[in-house]
């Protein structure tokens, strides 16, 4: 299921690409790139649900005290996110990078995902795709791509 959403990310998405509408088209393309039915039906249900969590209202956290407040994870949410994926969602959030309300996004995206193997890349690439689809998260998005890609450039010197 990663494997059908970072194709569709990279794809579509992230390319300013048209985006078929049609989702009997869609899945067809997909069938033809090799992927499961099954697995295209679960990856664009996942979307769905990324999209409608867009339109949910968030209220702004009081008196500043998402700054003085700390995340406890599930149980669940510890199997599926190892303590780097943890680790790395609390620096993001304090460099501001995530809020409290994109920060939830990305573990609801997570838990909902159909895999028992989750690493750290591949929470990078949910955390491009919500920040994408979040309206008024340009900035982070720019910033998120920034930490993944500009990172490979850090290593040559001239």
């Amino acid at each position: 299921m990663m494997d059908i959403l970072m194709y569709l990310f990279e794809t579509y998405i992230q390319s300013d690409a048209e985006l078929m509408f049609d989702q009997d088209e869609l899945s067809e393309e997909l069938i033809r790139a090799g992927f499961h039915q099954d697995d295209i039906y679960k990856a664009l249900s996942w979307l769905e649900q990324l999209a409608a969590l867009q339109e949910t209202e968030h209220t702004p956290y009081v008196n500043n005290c998402a700054a003085t407040s700390m995340r406890v994870y599930t149980e669940q949410e510890m199997i599926r996110m190892d303590v780097t994926c943890r680790g790395f969602l609390m620096y993001l959030e304090q460099i501001h990078v995530l809020s409290s309300d994109t920060r939830e996004m990305v573990i609801d995206r997570i838990m909902e995902l159909d895999t028992n193997e989750f690493s750290l890349d591949d929470l990078k690439w949910i955390i491009l795709m919500v920040l994408f689809n979040a309206p008024g998260n340009e900035t982070a998005y720019s910033q998120m791509e920034e930490l993944l890609y500009g990172a490979d450039e850090e290593g040559t010197i001239h």
